[in-house]
């Protein structure tokens, strides 16, 4: 199913990218790479993890993504969500024997596959960041982000409300898109049983704009529960991909394709990440 799944992305890309001619869309590519533009856009991004062990246990996690800027004057006020529906793959018997005292895999967005596969919508987030509307060479944005216990089971997410803060600052010289995305929630109600919830993200995005839209990425997120032992805190991805963006029309499409490896993990956490994003951009 992972293999499959993974040549329909691919296809889907290489079709999309060699029949829709573009004209040179350099300013429009660099606008959509910025976090905290002044741009609404539409992302579907989806991840396929593979656990990479004996079983090659699979998790798939739909991330929609809407983002959209309101003008208060001197500040842009972006409102961004991330709507995750997810497929956990269940592990067997023989699988849950071998992973002993730890049932869950943990794949750094706070969902744990079990015995039965389950399907649902995971914990809603919502950032709100407040950037200038006229900003220098440094972007930045500063604000809340929160965490809603919107999740369908158990295994899709934790039945805690969360919040905390979030940062993005950035720089576009030339043909580069370069800067960071860092945030830290913590739980502040919900049911007592769940576990307390501490959650670190660190998201930094390289990307290099070219002729006609083409572009090369690398966006990986560092991710660390702090609940959890120390050898088993952080995920750590490396990798990075390639992107374009055309026209239908006179519609804007942005497209990515990126594939990540997991150089630091907990023990049961996935080894890789294939994804693919379809970014819908509606320009003011």
């Amino acid at each position: 199913m992972n293999k499959t799944m993974l040549v329909m992305q691919v296809c889907i890309l290489l079709v999309m990218l060699a029949i829709m001619p573009a004209k040179a869309q350099e300013d429009l590519a660099k606008k959509s790479q910025n976090p905290v533009g002044s741009l609404i856009s539409l992302p579907f991004e989806n991840n396929l993890y593979i656990e990479g062990g004996t079983s090659n246990q699979i998790a798939n996690v739909l991330l929609v993504k809407p983002v959209y800027p309101v003008n208060l004057g001197k500040f842009n006020l972006i409102n961004r969500l991330i709507v995750p529906v997810i497929y956990l793959e269940g592990a067997d018997s023989k699988d849950l024997r071998r992973r002993r005292r730890d049932r869950r895999v943990d794949l750094g967005i706070g969902v744990f596959p079990g015995t039965d596969s389950e399907f649902g919508l995971g914990n809603i987030q919502y950032q709100a960041f407040f950037s200038p509307a006229e900003p220098g060479k440094a972007i930045w944005g500063l604000g809340p982000a929160f965490e809603f216990p919107t999740n369908t089971d158990s295994a899709l997410g934790t039945d805690k409300w969360s919040m905390g803060p979030a940062f993005v600052v950035l720089t576009m010289p030339g043909p580069w898109v370069v800067g960071c995305l860092v945030q830290n929630i913590w739980d502040f109600a919900g049911e007592s049983d769940d576990p307390d919830v501490n959650k670190f993200s660190f998201q930094y995005f390289l990307n290099y704009n070219m002729k006609n839209g083409w572009y090369l990425t690398s966006s990986p997120t560092l991710t660390a529960n702090w609940e959890s032992d120390g050898s088993e805190q952080w995920t750590v991805p490396v990798g990075g991909g390639i992107g374009r963006l055309v026209r239908f029309g006179k519609q804007p499409v942005d497209f990515k394709l990126a594939s990540y490896w997991n150089a630091v993990k907990p023990r049961n956490g996935p080894k890789w990440n294939f994804q693919f994003t379809v970014k819908f951009l509606f320009p003011k």
